[in-house]
């Protein structure tokens, strides 16, 4: 009894460090404002992944056989959230002499981002349902995941974050710039829909 770890880490690997809606989200919102102002944000995304990880890891997704709507009703806010997610991106506005002038989205905004993502979610259940034996207690597998996707989420959530920081640096002050942010926008949108659908 127990979760295969070295098996799970590769998976789990291989969800965190590639494109989603919450890397897309991080990449933008690196090249938006900042690595060091999206710190809170990237920690806040890495601790949001908790909240979704222990209420499945306990059996919580006994509810989608009986309350299928509440399932339905997440998706659709998730796609609500990192749309607006996106927009915030999208509208590049500068001050005078090149400031900006809005602050990055906060610690409190990142944990909201897994919560409400597809993808993560998937990634999760996949967790439990392939990698866990039967009749392992639930304490130990949902700790073990939890653990080994933080893990991974510590090392490839700054990383995406500061991939979009160095990208802007690179046309700062250019028109590419807001092209830049546009396009972030536009593929951040475009992977929470591909997950989807």
């Amino acid at each position: 009894m127990g979760v295969a770890v070295i098996s799970f880490t590769a998976f789990a690997v291989s969800q965190v460090a590639t494109p989603g809606p919450a890397n897309m989200a991080l990449l933008a919102t690196g090249a938006r404002f900042g690595f060091a102002a999206a710190l809170p944000f990237v920690a806040g995304v890495a601790l949001g992944k908790q909240l979704v990880i222990w209420p499945v890891g306990f059996g919580l997704m006994s509810l989608a056989d009986t309350a299928p709507w509440l399932f339905e009703a997440l998706k659709w806010l998730s796609v609500f959230y990192i749309c607006w997610l996106a927009w915030k991106v999208a509208r590049l506005r500068l001050a005078p002499g090149g400031a900006r002038l809005e602050r990055a989205p906060g610690f409190l905004a990142g944990l909201a981002v897994h919560p409400l993502n597809p993808k993560a979610w998937a990634m999760i259940v996949t967790g439990f349902t392939t990698f866990v034996d039967a009749g392992t207690p639930a304490l130990q597998a949902t700790a073990t995941i939890a653990i080994c996707l933080l893990a991974c989420q510590a090392i490839f959530h700054p990383i995406w974050s500061l991939g979009g920081d160095r990208i802007a640096r690179m046309v700062a002050g250019r028109p590419a710039e807001i092209h830049l942010m546009r396009t972030l926008a536009a593929l951040t949108v475009a992977s929470v829909l591909l997950v989807l659908f």
